[in-house]
């Protein structure tokens, strides 16, 4: 298990993303992240209104976070937060760590998972450079994408980071680490399971089966 050095403090995985649906490469990517950083609780966390992508492409919150609850069912590190569902502003991850630093147990530690794509684009993100005093950040690493470690980093800050060869890690003064790690690459999109949906093709073993029948049963992505 991979150590920051957060002794006996509860850690909580953050994992938050349109879930549009959820699929089994979220939950691979979860349950991997949960075992090499110890993770006690991980949060999926829909969001209600990204503020990266245009309202009429997203399907509406309630379906979302649904889905995600019948995913994680069964497995009792799962959970659901309806943080974001709850507020009617758009969903800026900052905001929303603020609110579960304050819901939460005060002696707890975050893992904030993210994919490689999304970290990318992190100084486009409000107020990104306090993301790294709320929470560490887990960077999941994809093949398709070369760009990693150092270079990965947002460019203005980029020379505040120090690397940790112990903990593999890229440390932030505010004592934030950044992980980037590879974990098993399952070649599953939402964009994809959209578009099979659309064309009346099979999504069996590229969801679970409950959120396959929700799909259906709300007839979405028709």
């Amino acid at each position: 298990m991979e150590t920051d050095r957060s002794g006996n403090r509860v850690r909580i995985g953050l994992f938050g993303g349109t879930f549009d649906p959820i699929h089994f490469g979220h939950l691979r990517a979860a349950e991997e992240a949960r075992e090499a950083f110890g993770l006690e609780r991980v949060l999926f966390i829909p969001s209600a209104r990204p503020p990266h992508k245009d309202p009429k492409e997203v399907s509406p919150a309630h379906h979302r976070l649904e889905m995600t609850r019948r995913a994680v069912r069964g497995n009792p590190v799962f959970h659901v937060s309806d943080v974001e569902c709850r507020r009617s502003d758009l969903s800026y991850s900052v905001e929303t760590l603020r609110i579960l630093r304050s819901e939460e147990a005060l002696n707890g530690v975050f893992y904030f998972i993210l994919g490689i794509d999304a970290f990318l684009e992190l100084e486009t993100w409000r107020d990104y450079e306090q993301l790294f005093a709320l929470s560490h950040l887990v960077v999941l690493e994809r093949s398709g994408i070369p760009i990693k470690g150092r270079g990965a980093l947002p460019a203005r800050i980029r020379a505040e980071f120090r690397y940790d060869r112990i903990r593999r890690a890229f440390e932030h003064p505010s004592g934030g680490l950044v992980y980037f790690r590879r974990f098993r690459s399952l070649e599953i999109s939402g964009r994809e399971i959209r578009r099979r949906v659309r064309l009346g093709r099979s999504i069996r073993y590229l969801v679970p089966d409950e959120v396959e029948d929700y799909i259906r049963l709300h007839r979405l992505y028709r």
